[in-house]
C-alpha cells in the first residue's frame, strides 16, 4: 500500500484560481493544477529558488519537490500548447501561518513575531482555543498557536491568534494565565496541565474537535460538545488526544481537509 503524502507547506493561496483560453476551445478536457504544484512552480520559477530550498521551505524531500515541479509544468505546457483551461484547486497543502523557512522576509510571518496580544478590558471574557489551520489543535502540550476570542454582551468582539512557540503543558498554562484566559477550549489535553489550569481560574472545556470558530459560537449558545474527563496519558508520535473525533496531531487541506504521511 502506498503511503499518503505529507502535506505541503504554502505561503498562500492562489490569488486567480482559473485561466481560460481566449479563443475556439479544442475540446471539453480541463487541467487542474495542484495548490502544492502552484507553489512549487512560483517559488521556484518566479521566486528563483533552489530545489534544495524549496524543499526546505515546503517542508517535503528534495526529491517530492522535483516530482512535483516536473509534473506541474507538464501540465502548465500542456494547458498552452492545447488551448485547455487550468484550475488551480485541491492538493495535500497547509498553511504557512508564519511557521515556514523562508529565506526571504514572510509578511505572515512578520505579523505574527510582531502582535501582541491586546489589552483585555474590564467587561471582557477571554476564550482562547488551541489552534491550527482553522481547526481546533488536538494535543494541549503541542499548540504552536492559540486563537484567542474576546467577547463582550456574549458577543465576540475581537479575534486574534497567538504564537506560543510550542512551549510545552506547563509553560502553556503560565501562557495563558499571563494572557488573562478565562476558558480554553482544547482537544486533548493531560492532568498535570488541567491541574494548572485550574490553579490559574481558567475553565477548561477539553475533548473538542472542528472549527474553531464554531466551537466558539456554539460555547456561547450553550450547545458546546466537550468531554469533562478528557485526557491525554501518552506523548509518542502516533497517539491520539481529545474527544472522540481528534485526530492527534494538527491538520492540513486536501481540499480543506486532512492529510498525513511522511513522502
Amino acid at each position: 500500500m502506498a503511503r499518503p503524502s505529507k502535506c505541503r507547506k504554502i505561503c498562500f493561496e492562489p490569488t486567480y484560481d482559473i485561466f481560460i483560453p481566449q479563443g475556439i476551445a479544442t475540446s471539453n478536457e480541463q487541467i487542474t493544477l495542484t495548490v502544492d504544484e502552484y507553489e512549487v512552480i512560483r517559488i521556484i520559477d518566479l521566486e528563483k529558488l533552489t530545489h534544495a530550498q524549496a524543499s526546505k521551505q515546503m517542508d517535503i524531500s528534495r526529491t517530492t519537490v522535483s516530482e512535483i515541479y516536473e509534473l506541474a509544468r507538464y501540465k502548465i505546457a500542456k494547458s498552452l500548447v492545447h488551448g485547455l483551461p487550468l484550475l488551480i484547486s485541491g492538493g495535500n497543502y497547509q498553511l504557512c501561518q508564519g511557521k515556514s523557512s523562508c529565506d526571504k522576509n514572510c509578511p505572515k510571518m512578520n505579523h505574527c513575531i510582531n502582535q501582541t496580544l491586546n489589552q483585555k478590558g474590564v467587561n471582557i471574557m477571554r476564550i482562547a482555543v488551541t489552534y491550527n489551520n482553522e481547526e481546533i489543535f488536538q494535543h494541549f502540550g503541542h499548540t504552536s498557536q492559540f486563537k484567542v476570542y474576546d467577547i463582550e454582551n456574549n458577543q465576540i468582539v475581537n479575534e486574534q491568534i497567538i504564537d506560543t512557540d510550542g512551549q510545552g503543558h506547563g509553560a502553556l498554562a503560565t501562557f495563558l494565565n499571563n494572557a488573562k484566559a478565562d476558558i480554553l477550549i482544547c482537544g486533548g489535553i493531560g492532568g498535570g496541565a488541567q491541574n494548572a489550569l485550574a490553579q490559574a481560574g481558567i475553565k477548561l472545556f477539553g475533548g473538542v474537535a472542528g472549527n474553531a470558530d464554531d466551537a466558539v459560537k456554539a460555547y456561547l449558545s450553550g450547545a458546546l460538545n466537550y468531554n469533562p474527563n478528557v485526557q491525554c496519558n501518552h506523548h509518542g508520535e502516533g497517539h491520539s488526544c481529545g474527544g472522540h473525533h481528534g485526530e492527534g496531531h494538527g491538520q492540513c487541506h486536501e481540499h480543506k481537509h486532512g492529510c498525513s504521511g511522511n513522502n
